[in-house]
Parts: C-alpha cells; structure tokens; sequence
C-alpha cells in the first residue's frame, strides 16, 4: 500500500489534539524550563581565547616522549607515525603513506 507522506498527520489520541491555543500557552508558562541553561555570559566569554591575545605569561607543560623503535619520522611532514604506515621500504627517504598518495 503506498503511503503519502504529505497528507497532515493524524494523532489517536484525541485529547492532545484538541487544546486550545490558550490552554497550551498556559501549559507552557507554567511548565518548568528545564531545557534553559542558567549560565554567566562573562565566565562563559572568559573560557574563549581570542586570536592575537597576549598568552606570554602562561606555561605550557608536556611531557615529550622519543620515537619508539615501531616508529619513525616522515621526511615530508615530519610527523611521527607507526612502521605499518611506512610507504617506501627500500633505502630511499621514509615517507608516510598519506604523503605518499
């Protein structure tokens, strides 16, 4: 049976459908407003950082670990990648197989 996905929908439960515009108004005036957010704009404003800001006086720790012996250095892009992304086998340069391809 083909269906028309066009034709207004038709709800079973005649209850819902036949709400005046008051009556729903009014429910949603005193429904709670779980879905707003209570937050401070400018606590929120603060956690953006903005090109070009002045970020000299902040340390940024992290810890740097050395290649590990499945890994190696890509001549091209010069990122650290696993042996299984090796592109070239021979003695030639080691490229990764995204700058490969």
């Amino acid at each position: 049976m083909a269906t028309d996905y066009d034709a207004p929908r038709k709800n079973n439960d005649d209850e819902e459908g036949n709400e005046s515009l008051e009556e729903l108004q009014q429910h949603r005036a005193t429904s709670t407003g779980s879905w707003r957010v209570d937050e401070d704009e400018n606590e929120t404003a603060e956690s953006f950082e903005l090109p070009g800001a002045d970020l000299s006086e902040e340390e940024l720790t992290v810890r740097v670990l050395p290649a590990q012996l499945d890994e190696f250095t890509c001549t091209s892009c010069f990122l650290v990648v696993h042996r299984s992304q090796l592109h070239t086998t021979s003695s030639g340069p080691l490229i990764c197989g995204d700058c490969a391809a």
